[in-house]
């Protein structure tokens, strides 16, 4: 339990703030219930995304388990995974660490 009266120092405020306002991932994981052909249709409405854009990204759900399929500002993140998990898919949010 965190005490009432604990004090964060300004170094840890300022490291959190970077962390919500920084570069942040959003990765589409690997389900065994999508068809390849749905998750295609999925990306190409959610992101714009062309037909090689979409498979070269369904392509490496399937194979590596996930792919980063979009990158940006934390609240359009989180939007387009809250998006994605509309259409049923298991999408996360990581921080980009390259950022």
């Amino acid at each position: 339990m965190s005490d009432e009266h604990e004090q964060t120092s300004p170094s840890t405020h300022a490291v959190t703030e970077l962390r919500l306002e920084g570069v942040w991932r959003v990765v589409v994981l690997n389900d065994p219930v999508n068809l390849m052909s749905y998750v295609v249709l999925v990306f190409k409405k959610v992101f714009g995304f062309d037909e090689q854009t979409a498979r070269k990204h369904m392509l490496e759900v399937h194979e590596q388990g996930r792919s980063i399929v979009w990158s940006g500002l934390r609240e359009k993140a989180e939007a387009y995974a809250f998006t994605l998990q509309q259409w049923h898919l298991t999408a996360i949010l990581e921080p980009d660490e390259t950022h």
